[in-house]
C-alpha cells in the first residue's frame, strides 16, 4: 500500500562558484598600449609617421639607386630619350617664320642676325631672348614674336622711321623723330629727301629741328641744312652761303621775325652775308665781302674833295 503523502525530490544543490583568481584581469591598458596611444595623439607624431617615414623610404631608396653611376647615365639617358620624342612631335615642330611690318633690308637684318634654321622645335626657341636681340636692332623700335598653329612663328616689327639725316664727323646718317640711329645714308635709299641737320648735340634736339625747318618752309629750296652751334642754338644755312644766327631760345620765333623782314626789305636778297638774330633788341647783319669793299670806297670817297684833296 503506498503512503498517503509524496515524498519530496531530493533538493539540488548548486555547483559551488570556481575559485577566484589570485590576480583577476585589468580592464585598464597597458602602461604601452597607453603610451602608444598618447603619441599617436601627438600631431607632430602623426605627421612623422604619414609623411616622415615614407619620404625617408623614398628618399633612401633613391640615393641607394643614384649611388651606382650606371643607374645615373641609364636614368639621363631615358630623360632626353624621352623629352626628343616629345619635342620631335609635329604639334610641336616649327617650320617657316614670317615677318611683317618690316622693309626688304631690316628683314634681311633680322633673318641673318637671328640664323634659325627650319624646321625645328618650338622648345629650341626662346622668344624673349629673341625679341630683345631684333630690337637690339637700329632700324628696329619694338618687335612681337608668337608661334602660332601650323608650325608658323610670325615676327611682328616696327621700324624707326628716318625722320632728318645727320651730318656727322664719320659720315652722314640717318635719325628718327626722338633722335635714335636708324642706319648710314648710304645704306638707305630714300623716297623723298630728308632735312639735314649736323653740329655735335644735335641728334638730342631733332624735334625743335623739325619745327625750325616747318617754320623755314618759305625759303623754299634755298634753305641748305640746320647747324647745331656749340650745342646751344641753330644756325639757318642756306645755299648762297648765307646765314640766319637764331638765339638759344625762341628760335622758331626768331626765325619768324627774319622771314617777316625778308618779305618786307627783301633783305636775304641782298648782300647780306650774317643776319645774325642773337639778340632780341637789336639787328646786326654781315655784309658779303664785296658789299664791305664797296661800302669802303664809298666812305673814302666821301672824305674826299672833288678836287681829290684831303678834306680838314
Amino acid at each position: 500500500m503506498r503512503p498517503l503523502i509524496a515524498e519530496r525530490a531530493p533538493r539540488r544543490v548548486a555547483a559551488p562558484p570556481p575559485p577566484i583568481a589570485d590576480h583577476p584581469r585589468d580592464p585598464a591598458p597597458s602602461i604601452w598600449s597607453y603610451r602608444i596611444e598618447r603619441l599617436w595623439l601627438t600631431p607632430a607624431f602623426r605627421r612623422v609617421v604619414r609623411l616622415g617615414l615614407p619620404s625617408f623610404v623614398v628618399v633612401f631608396g633613391l640615393g641607394l639607386y643614384f649611388a651606382n653611376d650606371q643607374s645615373r647615365t641609364e636614368f639621363v639617358a631615358h630623360l632626353q630619350e624621352l623629352r626628343q620624342s616629345i619635342e620631335g612631335r609635329p604639334e610641336f615642330r616649327v617650320n617657316v617664320m614670317a615677318i611683317s611690318g618690316a622693309s626688304e633690308a631690316v628683314e634681311n637684318d633680322i633673318r641673318a642676325y637671328l640664323g634659325l634654321s627650319f624646321p625645328m622645335s618650338s622648345f629650341d626657341l626662346d622668344l624673349t631672348a629673341m625679341r630683345s636681340r631684333i630690337e637690339a636692332l637700329p632700324a628696329v623700335a619694338q618687335a612681337d614674336l608668337r608661334l602660332q598653329a601650323g608650325g608658323y612663328l610670325a615676327v611682328n616689327v616696327r621700324e624707326r622711321v628716318p625722320a632728318v639725316v645727320w651730318q656727322t664727323r664719320e659720315g652722314a646718317v640717318l635719325i628718327d623723330a626722338e633722335g635714335h640711329f636708324v642706319a648710314d645714308l648710304a645704306a638707305r635709299t630714300l623716297d623723298s629727301p630728308l632735312p639735314l641737320i649736323g653740329g655735335d648735340g644735335a641728334d638730342l634736339v631733332v624735334g625743335e629741328a623739325l619745327a625750325l625747318y616747318a617754320a623755314a618752309a618759305p625759303l623754299g629750296d634755298r634753305l641748305l641744312g640746320l647747324v647745331r652751334i656749340g650745342e646751344r642754338r641753330w644756325d639757318v644755312v642756306l645755299k648762297d652761303e648765307r646765314r640766319i644766327l637764331l638765339p638759344e631760345a625762341g628760335a622758331v620765333q626768331a626765325l619768324d621775325r627774319a622771314l617777316g623782314l625778308h618779305d618786307a626789305t627783301d633783305i636775304l636778297n641782298r648782300d647780306v652775308l650774317r643776319l645774325d638774330l642773337r639778340d632780341a633788341d637789336r639787328l646786326s647783319v654781315t655784309l658779303t665781302p664785296a658789299a664791305m669793299e664797296e661800302l669802303r670806297q664809298e666812305r673814302i670817297r666821301a672824305r674826299t674833295n672833288p678836287t681829290g684833296e684831303q678834306s680838314g
